[in-house]
């Protein structure tokens, strides 16, 4: 019982945190600056057509050390037909230098830094869905397992790309 009162008091906190209360799924996306490992920069804004997975990980995180490897083979499988991944490590993970051998083998985009509404998260993994037309379509803690994915994910990859005014 005294488990079950702590998981609903988590939930409830993570619900009604700042970062994820102004994330509305069938919103718009605000929009934001990614900086990524690498060194470069991505606006979220830049990524409309594609399909957008922010997945926020940990390196504590025992779900998360399945999830990440899980993800980033589905982003092998499924990124020729629109999906992008972005793996935003929270903060209280190790040092990015220490993970550099990680992300050499990841096909996904870590994610050094990220603003705004998409910065503070207080449950990993959490992951965020973003449409082609940057709609938010999914936001909740809790790691993704196959048929999470094929059952958020793929529908989304077969709608169409937003058509832009001339």
């Amino acid at each position: 019982m005294r488990n079950l009162l702590i998981a609903g008091a988590l939930a409830l906190a993570i619900s009604t945190s700042p970062a994820t209360a102004a994330l509305k799924v069938g919103k718009p996306a605000p929009d934001t600056t990614m900086r990524l490992v690498d060194g470069s920069s991505v606006k979220l804004s830049s990524l409309r057509g594609q399909v957008v997975v922010l997945n926020y990980w940990a390196t504590w995180c025992v779900p998360c050390r399945v999830e990440l490897p899980m993800l980033d083979k589905y982003y092998r499988i499924q990124g020729k037909h629109g999906l992008k991944v972005y793996a935003v490590a929270t903060e209280d993970s190790v040092p990015a230098s220490k993970l550099k051998p990680l992300f050499n083998a990841l096909a996904i985009s870590p994610v050094r830094s990220i603003g705004g509404t998409y910065k503070n998260f207080d449950a990993v993994p959490t992951n965020i869905v973003i449409d082609r037309a940057g709609v938010v379509r999914y936001a909740k803690s809790g790691a993704f397992d196959l048929q999470d994915m094929n059952e958020i994910i793929v529908p989304l990859l077969q709608e169409s790309a937003p058509t832009t005014a001339p």
